[in-house]
């Protein structure tokens, strides 16, 4: 890349949106959507969303913790003794659940205080089986209802892109977006890495962010 003027790149915040009016649905995540947009009218009071690493599951989650009142946890840090005051609300977010990354009695005593409370969970996973070594919770979970986000379809991505730019105040044209879908991953993730890097980059050297510009930063690694 050709040598420019510099400027250093503040870290300034780029809060993305969570409201119900920002999610941005497509095939890929359909059935996870309608999942959410059905409660209370649940097969089941407690639900799993599944996919990969920023396929949208916080966004849904964020979503559904709004409309139902629920808190909001990481799996790693549920306690044990913290599970009733966590469902205190009747209703709980239960976020990244990894095998062999939680207190599996944690969640198994969640899972029975819920069901004895007819309270409802919404538990969040890269993918819809999950470790355990606890037998019991093992089935348990696997018996939930999951719907799974897949990666995004070429329209989703495009539309996410130009979202991601707008969350930075950044305006890009069409040439930019179809040039970015081509080439990055087919996930969220990827799509939120490349704007987080060519918002800086552009920052950094003073430059208008264009598809040429986009090229330049891409091929330099």
């Amino acid at each position: 890349m050709s040598a420019g003027p510099r400027q250093l790149a503040l870290a300034l915040d780029h809060p993305e949106s969570f409201a119900r009016e920002d999610f941005l649905s497509g095939p890929s995540n359909a059935a996870a959507l309608a999942l959410v947009d059905a409660w209370p009218a649940w097969p089941h009071r407690t639900v799993m969303l599944a996919g990969p690493a920023g396929s949208g599951k916080s966004h849904l989650a964020a979503v559904w913790a709004q409309a139902a009142g629920a808190r909001l946890v990481a799996a790693q840090a549920l306690e044990e003794a913290a599970v009733p005051a966590a469902l205190a609300t009747g209703a709980l977010v239960v976020e990244d659940v990894a095998a062999a990354a939680f207190d599996e009695r944690a969640l198994f005593h969640l899972l029975n205080l819920a069901r004895e409370d007819e309270a409802f969970l919404l538990l969040t996973a890269r993918t819809p089986t999950v470790a355990c070594f606890i037998p019991d919770l093992a089935s348990r979970l696997k018996a939930l209802p999951v719907a799974t986000l897949a990666p995004p379809g070429d329209a989703l991505l495009r539309a996410v892109l130009v979202k991601l730019f707008h969350d930075r105040q950044v305006v890009v044209d069409e040439s930019l977006i179809g040039y970015l879908a081509l080439r990055i991953e087919r996930s969220f993730a990827a799509a939120r890495a490349v704007v987080t890097r060519l918002d800086e980059e552009a920052m950094r050297y003073k430059r208008p962010l264009t598809r040429a510009f986009a090229a330049e930063i891409l091929r330099a690694g």
